[in-house]
């Protein structure tokens, strides 16, 4: 009773005192602590706390089937990458992983080695090969790689136009390891701007824009599961990722080459660019 700014937060912790989920009350108590001192720091008016509430609100009205605003909250204001640093505490010597972002899609068709998953897209053709071992640098044969990508033209994902189907597949190392694959050059591309989170990007003075990547996650039997980028080595945009997933293992140089032979063995009629990247993958 008579509760004040000095007493109100322990007493809103004893309301859980019969709370039998330890894990959550954990996160619970610390959550109304944190968020309890967040209050007493900024004094929020009324005006100002209505307005984080439908902020809240228009974020949760803009997700749908296709889109996750609160997920794109979460990677721009760098928490999704802290609770990926958190849980991939990998060894030394293995390739880092990053964000996971919000355009995965179960279900990528097999593609065989040098198999083409930007098959007709506008854009540099690309062509990406190299290894999957282990820390000891031993192959790790049947390594699965998902690959998911936008275009290269336009930056846009297959999901963000109706009815398409482009920019994925999956790749399986052979017995040395070696994976291959033919796509398009990535580009540099906006993260969805036009809801609550493309507002408080720009009021932080901030842009929207991510680095040219590939998405490649990685799965073997004995291994933790390896989800990152392959970052384009002198992208404008490395230095200030709107979502903070860059790290320097994972910028690779792509080569641009001149028309003639493409590393598939097959002649290629245009400039295209070659990729070599070695993963490295954890034990479980």
């Amino acid at each position: 009773m008579n509760f004040d700014e000095s007493t109100l937060t322990d007493a809103v912790l004893a309301r859980m005192d019969k709370c039998q989920d330890a894990r959550f009350k954990l996160v619970m108590t610390s959550l109304i602590r944190h968020l309890h001192d967040f209050i007493r720091e900024v004094e929020p008016t009324e005006a100002e706390w209505f307005a984080g509430v439908r902020f809240l609100t228009e974020t949760g009205q803009k997700c749908d089937d296709v889109r996750q605003e609160f997920i794109l909250m979460s990677d721009t204001l760098g928490v999704s990458m802290l609770v990926d640093a958190i849980n991939h505490r990998f060894p030394g010597g293995a390739t880092p992983t990053t964000v996971f972002g919000p355009f995965f899609v179960e279900g990528a068709p097999n593609m065989p080695h040098w198999g083409n998953i930007a098959e007709g897209l506008p854009g540099t053709p690309c062509f990406v090969q190299g290894t999957v071992r282990d820390t000891t640098g031993e192959p790790i044969a049947g390594a699965v790689i998902d690959i998911w990508q936008t275009d290269g033209v336009e930056g846009l994902y297959d999901v963000q136009r109706p009815n398409t189907h482009y920019g994925r597949g999956k790749i399986t190392t052979d017995a040395e390891g070696r994976y291959a694959f033919r796509t398009v050059q990535p580009i540099s591309y906006p993260v969805p701007d036009d809801g609550p989170v493309g507002d408080m990007l720009r009021r932080m003075g901030r842009h929207p824009v991510r680095p040219a990547h590939i998405h490649t996650m990685l799965n073997a039997p004995g291994y933790q599961t390896l989800t990152t980028h392959l970052f384009v080595k002198d992208d404008p945009y490395l230095e200030s990722d709107a979502v903070f997933g860059v790290k320097e293992a994972l910028i690779a140089e792509f080569v641009p080459q001149q028309p003639g032979m493409a590393p598939d063995g097959k002649h290629c009629d245009r400039p295209f660019s070659t990729v070599h990247y070695d993963f490295v993958m954890a034990g479980a």
